[in-house]
């Protein structure tokens, strides 16, 4: 017993020396890592082979010598694991089998990706807010790292569509609706959908994708019909027309009856469902003497009114799906008719079409490029209109009328002016009146702020002489005219200015004195407004001595009254032209003097006069005369000495104060 203990040891080792070994049979390897040493090395016996099993991972590795190497760059996503099964062989028998494990491990290599690059959604219009339009399973993008949190973020191309649409979460993408949607208003919003697998964008490494997300927003059936034109809406609501109309007594008419504002039409108030209208009458007409066309609303009679009488029909337009439905008032009066003839208020109407434009498009007013142009003639008997009033245009293939709309009759591929006549015929009283259409074929475009381009032809008034339009006349915009207004506003204040400035050159001087400034005062020196032409001037010697009645002088500063001598004229205050002349008197000297008219003209205007007394010696007076502008060109400078001459031999009584002469 005590030698088998000693020979164990001994045999076990001799065992252990016939089988292959590694010295490690687990690896882990981050994935793309390539290793270009060998993965083990391997313990062969002698006369031993070691070869690949079968159960080995293909081509992941292989054996050089006594090396196992790895064979592939390991990929986490392709193999999480790969196996390599060792077999040590004595000639064909297999005395040992190791397996060599490597566990790859994963790395943030791939980045996200989207199921989708464009993703077109329809969302109702009647959603409710906060109601998940897109689930998260739609729009969650894959990442093949395992170990990846996908970030999510919702940018807006559509400007303002961010206030309608989020994400419940940055991790969560499902998109929630936040606002209530108009399809009149967003029909379409387009997002940027991201996704990063890191949460900051600075990290390394970080990858993102982007898909685009684009929302159409589906009308829903949330408005009634509209009777149109509104007479006010705007895009929730209309308040629907009232149609009125008249029509003979004792006639049925063949044609559908002509009403206003306009035919009886109405259109689906949701747009974009835009559902087919029908048309009846609900109640006022208990006799049946009226008819409505269920598509068209063409209201017909059925028979003719005896006498006079006003009939109030409730209209109903309905939806065809039967969802909706609104109604309006008709009235029709029936009138007496006494045959008066039909006649047109305007004898040229003017209306625009679009160049290209087949047949049946409604010609558009000029003077109102949104509205359809309507031609009607009046009927004396019918002020406002007569339903049995018929229209045809006579002499134009292009064009024919359906009820008062112009129409056009065939394709207009050229630019130009055509002219049609059109003619009324009243059916029962078989009066007729003419008028003329002028239409411009014009190039299609957006409409300019000042209306439709006039291409050639003027209009006519009503003697039929060409002239401007009235869409010429009527085409202009508030901004056009604003412009003008200050156009003209700076052209009148310049002329202002230049009228002032000429005003202050030529009667400045009078001005200033009407304008109440004391007049500069001349020394030896007085302006006499009252001077007249030699030739009228009678200088003879004054009756008396006392001044006679006088107007007040211009008003000078007050001074102390104190007793002195007659002062001479040249220091009196200057009197007007008007005043009444006044006598110099020299103490007890003679009341009487005689005046010479020197011909010396004063630089500032006037003449200089001297009076003497009877005395030669007697102190001289000297006054500047100023002739008035009318009387200047009488007092010519030549008469000056032979008037003062033939003066002192006149009449004394001639020479009376008021004569036509002024003393000081």
């Amino acid at each position: 017993m005590g030698a088998w203990a000693l020979l164990l040891p001994l045999l076990t080792a001799m065992a252990q020396a016939q089988v292959c070994s590694v010295s490690n049979a687990i690896f882990e390897v981050q994935e793309n890592t390539n290793l270009s040493g060998p993965l083990t090395d391997i313990d062969v016996p002698a006369g031993q082979q070691v070869t690949l099993g079968p159960s080995s991972t293909p081509y992941a590795f292989r054996i050089q010598g006594t090396q196992l190497f790895l064979n592939v760059t390991p990929d986490y996503e392709e193999n999480t694991m790969l196996e390599a099964h060792l077999e040590c062989r004595s000639g064909n028998t297999v005395v040992t089998q190791l397996r060599v494990f490597v566990f790859v491990l994963d790395i943030n290599d791939n980045p996200p990706k989207f199921p989708f690059e464009v993703k077109v959604e329809n969302i109702p219009e009647d959603t409710k807010v906060n109601t998940t339009v897109i689930p998260e399973t739609e729009l969650e993008a894959q990442d093949l790292d395992k170990d990846d949190v996908l970030f999510y973020t919702l940018q807006e191309v559509t400007p303002g569509a961010r206030d309608f649409f989020s994400l419940v979460g940055t991790n969560l993408p499902a998109l929630r609706l936040d606002r209530t949607l108009d399809f009149y208003t967003w029909q379409s919003m387009t997002f940027r959908l991201l996704v990063r697998d890191t949460q900051e964008e600075n990290v390394q490494p970080s990858h993102t994708a982007m898909a685009t997300l684009v929302l159409e927003v589906q009308p829903a059936d949330l408005r009634p019909p509209w009777f149109l034109p509104c007479t006010y809406s705007d895009p929730y609501v209309c308040i629907n027309a009232e149609y009125r109309g008249a029509v003979p007594t004792g006639h049925k008419l063949p044609a559908s009856l002509i009403l206003r504002p306009g035919p009886i039409h109405a259109v689906d108030g949701d747009q974009g469902i835009n559902q087919r209208i029908l048309y009846s009458i609900m109640m006022g007409q208990e006799d049946g003497t009226f008819a409505i066309d269920t598509d068209s609303g063409n209201l017909t009679m059925t028979r003719s009114v005896p006498s006079p009488k006003t009939f109030s029909l409730l209209v109903k337009g309905e939806q065809a799906d039967h969802a909706r439905y609104s109604v309006t008032w008709v009235t029709i009066e029936a009138r007496n008719a006494t045959g008066s003839p039909p006649h047109f208020p305007e004898s040229r109407y003017h209306g625009t079409v679009a160049r290209g434009s087949g047949a049946g498009v409604e010609v558009k007013d000029a003077t109102a490029p949104a509205q359809p142009l309507r031609i009607w003639a009046q009927d004396p008997d019918f002020p406002d209109l007569n339903s049995a009033i018929t229209y045809r245009v006579t002499n134009n293939t292009n064009f024919r009328m359906d009820g008062e709309t112009v129409l056009t009759a065939a394709l207009l591929a050229d630019v130009g002016v055509f002219y049609a006549e059109v003619e009324a015929n009243n059916t029962v009283t078989a009066g007729t009146a003419t008028t003329v259409v002028e239409i411009q074929v014009l190039e299609r475009e957006e409409p300019t702020p000042t209306g439709p381009p006039q291409i050639g032809g003027g209009s006519t008034s009503g003697d039929g002489e060409p002239g401007v339009s009235q869409a010429e006349d009527r085409r202009f915009s508030v901004v056009d005219m604003a412009a003008l207004g200050g156009v003209l506003g700076a052209l009148l204040l310049l002329a202002l200015i230049a009228l002032l400035i000429l005003v202050h050159k030529h009667y400045g001087q009078q001005l200033k004195c009407c304008s109440g400034k004391d007049l500069e005062r001349k020394p030896l020196s007085f302006d006499n407004q009252a001077f007249v032409a030699p030739q009228e001037a009678n200088w003879a010697p004054a009756p008396h001595s006392s001044p006679g009645p006088t107007r007040a002088a211009a008003p000078e500063p007050p001074e102390p009254p104190e007793p002195a001598p007659p002062e001479p004229p040249s220091t009196a205050a200057p009197r007007p032209a008007s005043e009444s002349p006044e006598v110099a008197r020299d103490g007890d000297g003679p009341a009487a003097v005689r005046s010479i008219l020197t011909k010396e003209r004063r630089p500032e205007g006037g003449y200089k006069a001297v009076w003497f007394g009877e005395d030669i010696g007697a102190e001289a007076d000297v006054v500047v005369l100023n002739s008035p502008a009318s009387d200047t060109a009488h007092a010519a400078d030549s008469g000056s000495e032979a008037s003062s001459d033939e003066d002192a031999d006149a009449d004394p009584h001639d020479d009376a104060p008021g004569a036509g002469s002024t003393y000081v």
